[in-house]
């Protein structure tokens, strides 16, 4: 595969950038199609801004690549490290210019916001265990938000987005509880205040998900289709019990929970679309 292909991870970066369509129906039902032109300028925008922080996570992380990732394009000199990291630089600057198409201040100052995150996160935040968590669990749920906006409606996908980030910090914990001993040059939570506590920290924010994802049905009783969150939040529920056992599972679980928390917001669309 061609060194830049691999380099911005290709296949992620589409994975990323076709959610935006996914989550725009979410927020929006059919209706989406009015703002085409927004997704499409979305779709570019998700693609740069994936390939962005990809580019300057291989520059950072080279030294670990090494034995992590051999065939990764700095590690084997097709690209060099500083050619990474001024191309992830100038990938997160075109994702920002593009967002200046869509014309409007909410995705604007999402895609700026996200950007910052990003680059802060790969030079800093990311040695910095919960904080770093915290970053990542705030981009997952922007993704959410910015597909709203870009229908008009910035509202619309804040459960979903805030039980993705708010899962994903429990997800986030449960990883570096799972990765403590080989973790090196981080300060993880549980190498901060242990695995108990980090363990503790991690089933909350498991149970937080699920607490917000009724947020819909307090809205809409009515709406059936989105009871299928109940199955998605057993799986949250299950990875708090977990966590103290068994991170690994904990974590991979959680996964499929999101994957079931997502069919719920969907499901909720299709009802809305054309069964209410």
């Amino acid at each position: 595969m061609n060194k830049y292909l691999r380099l911005f991870r290709t296949v992620n970066a589409l994975i990323g950038s076709f959610a935006v369509f996914i989550a725009a129906f979410m927020a929006a039902g059919t209706s989406m199609f009015d703002e085409w032109m927004n997704l499409i300028i979305g779709f570019f925008v998700v693609f740069t801004f994936v390939s962005g922080g990809n580019s300057l996570n291989d520059y950072i992380d080279v030294e670990i690549d090494r034995t992590a990732h051999p065939t990764r394009p700095v590690v084997t000199g097709e690209i060099t490290p500083n050619q990474a990291r001024n191309i992830g630089v100038s990938m997160l600057t075109v994702s920002v210019l593009l967002s200046l198409l869509t014309l409007d201040i909410y995705c604007i100052a999402i895609v700026i916001a996200a950007a910052v995150l990003m680059f802060l996160y790969e030079t800093c935040l990311k040695q910095r265990g919960f904080v770093g968590n915290l970053t990542i669990a705030i981009l997952t749920g922007l993704v959410f938000v910015l597909a709203g906006a870009l229908v008009g409606d910035i509202y619309a996908n804040i459960a979903v987005g805030g039980m993705a980030a708010l899962v994903s910090v429990g997800r986030e914990i449960a990883k570096d509880i799972e990765d403590m001993e080989s973790d090196i040059g981080r300060r993880t939570l549980p190498m901060s205040v242990g695995v108990r506590n980090a363990s503790i920290v991690s089933c909350l924010f498991f149970i937080a998900g699920p607490v917000l994802s009724w947020l819909p049905i307090w809205q809409d009783p009515e709406n059936y289709l989105y009871y299928v969150v109940v199955i998605a939040d057993v799986i949250f529920f299950y990875c708090a019990y977990k966590v103290f056992s068994d991170p690994h599972t904990a974590q991979s679980k959680a996964k499929i929970g999101m994957l079931f928390g997502l069919l719920a917001f969907v499901m909720s669309a299709i009802y809305t679309s054309f069964l209410a």
